[in-house]
Parts: C-alpha cells; structure tokens; sequence
C-alpha cells in the first residue's frame, strides 16, 4: 500500500473561552493520497476549517490548543516540527487558498509585490525581474487579463473572482504537494465558482493533492474523489465519492443529499435538516447528531457511537449504519 501524502491522526483541538473549554476538533483522523481530491464536507461550525487552520499550525495559541494527535505530512510530523522548518513548508510544499481572498492579501501593498515576496521568500536567488516576470505568467496561466497591467493593481481594485484566481495563482506557484482550499468559492457567484473550481481542476498536477472544505454537496460530486463529513467536531462518515453518494450510511450524510435540489423533483418543498448544530457548550451526549436524527434511540443518548467499517474505504459512525446503507440514497 502506498504511504500517503498527509495522514492525521487523532487530531483533538480545543479553545479556552471565559464561558469555558470547548472542544472544536475531536479525534479526528484521516489520510490524503498523493494526487488525490479529498473533500470535507459539513456545515458551518462543525470544525472543518479548525482542522485545516491545525493542519497548517495556524491555529492562535493561545486561546487554542492542540490537545492530541499528529499530522503526518511526508514522513515529518507537522505539529512537532520547529517554527521556522513549518515556515519552509507553508507555500512551498502545502499551500491553502482562503475562503475570504480580501483577508488574505495586503490591501496596502500591489498584487504584483505580493506574488513576488511570496516567490522570493521560498527562493532568495530570484531577482526581482525573474520574479515579476514569473509572477506575471501565473496570472496569465489563472485567466487574469492584462496580467502585467493586473501587476500593479491593489486587491480592491479586483472583482472577488479575481482576487481568488491571485489567491489560486499564489498557492500553485510553487508547485505544492498538498494545496488545502477552504471554501475557496463561497462569496463568489456560481458562474465565478463553476469558473474558479474548473481551473483548480486544470492547474492541478498530476503529484498535486487537495484537501477541499466545502459546506456543498454539489461541489463534492464535481470535485473529489472521497468525502469526509463532518458534523459538531467529528467525522461521522468517510468513503469514496460514489460510496458516499450510492450508498451513504450516516442520518446526517443522508439528510445533506435529501437536501440538495433537483430539477426532476416536480412538487413539495426541498427538504432541510431539522434544527442546527449544537453550540460546543451543548453537544448532547452519545451521538452529536442524535437530537436532529430521526433514526435516534435510546442507545444513541447513551453511547458514542464508534465507525462501522462497511467496504475497505468506507466507514459510517452510526449503530444502524448497516442498515441505512442498504437503503440508498432516497430515503432520510
């Protein structure tokens, strides 16, 4: 079996807050292959972008805190390695693309003086020539027109598509293994987000992997190759994209797809998920999802559920797993 490219191990981040201790990430493990598309679906604050912002060492310590785990990423792990050696690493060998480009670029300095420090700081011999000039071809190669003109432009005086191709150029640049994209379309309009997702596709190479964080199932079919769901600090399923779309056997996994509208579905209101992810203050006991679940039984209240394995790729962590997966997709 080939080793993988990042494998995260039992990864557990917490946050101190005056009201107390919150658990953002709990346990979480999972691998990335070299090449491949892994996406990590779920919806806004079950911990998805904590476990990326982890992965990288982004996190603010304080207030948080990684309690547990490791981040395997070529045979070093990430969160033991020494400040300046994870410096050589981020945009050199895994980059990210933000969900808010405005956040991640200076508004005070121009497009162009970015893509060149970025350049240069992972390569001092680069003049400052060879690194315009190569900074300018990338904005070409992402679509930009006028990519010398764009050079000298501050980020406000992009639209939010452009800023995102910077965003996107700036992380290929120099050539990464992992490149972790965060929500990377999410204040773009879906013409823009078709647009951004196909030149992902076509700038990636083929050693390339992405870890993808999306709250879309949408982009989860036309984008990856295995799913994670996540849901109030945990992985309840993972699988390969046609395991987690054919046959998916958690109640959360389940109610995302019922939620994903259908131009075949001619009568009746699209369907949501009842309620809303528990504050990290109130995750009920046993099971998170059990209180939004309509399969929940008294077992689920006072256990935690573990994975089920149910092929060599696929893994549901629900006592009925087996059950709902027999089902197929139709049925909540």
């Amino acid at each position: 079996m080939t080793e993988p490219l990042l494998d995260v191990r039992n990864l557990t981040v917490s946050f101190a807050t005056d009201e107390g201790l919150i658990t953002a990430v709990e346990d979480v493990s999972f691998t990335v292959g070299k090449g491949e598309i892994l996406g990590l679906v779920g919806e806004s604050g079950c911990g998805k972008s904590v476990t990326s912002l982890a992965v990288m060492r982004l996190i603010p310590m304080p207030p948080g805190r990684i309690e547990s785990g490791q981040a395997v990423f070529k045979g070093r792990d990430l969160l033991k390695l020494a400040p300046a050696d994870m410096r050589r690493i981020r945009g050199n060998e895994i980059s990210m693309i933000f969900q808010e480009p405005m956040a991640a670029l200076s508004p005070l300095q121009r497009v162009g003086q970015q893509l060149v420090e970025a350049l240069q700081l992972h390569d001092d011999r680069l003049s400052n020539k060879a690194a315009w000039e190569m900074a300018a071809e990338w904005l070409d190669q992402v679509r930009i027109n006028d990519p010398r003109e764009r050079m000298y432009a501050y980020p406000y005086q992009l639209s939010g598509g452009q800023q995102q191709r910077v965003m996107i150029a700036m992380a290929m640049m120099q050539d990464p293994d992992l490149i972790i994209a965060d929500e990377p379309t999410t204040a773009l309009d879906v013409t823009i987000q078709a647009q951004v997702f196909k030149l992902i596709r076509e700038m990636r190479h083929e050693k390339t992997a992405i870890l993808l964080i999306t709250h879309d199932m949408g982009v989860i079919w036309e984008m990856c190759d295995s799913v994670m769901v996540m849901y109030a600090s945990k992985i309840v399923e993972k699988g390969t994209r046609p395991e987690l779309f054919d046959r998916p056997a958690h109640p959360y996994t389940r109610g995302l797809l019922a939620s994903i509208p259908r131009l075949a579905r001619k009568t009746g209101k699209l369907y949501s998920i009842p309620g809303q992810v528990p504050s990290p203050f109130e995750y009920p006991s046993g099971c998170h999802f059990r209180d939004r679940c309509p399969h929940a039984f008294d077992r689920c209240a006072r256990e935690e559920p573990r994975p089920v394995e149910l092929t060599d790729t696929h893994r549901a962590a629900c006592f009925i797993a087996d059950q709902l997966v027999e089902k197929g997709p139709g049925a909540k």
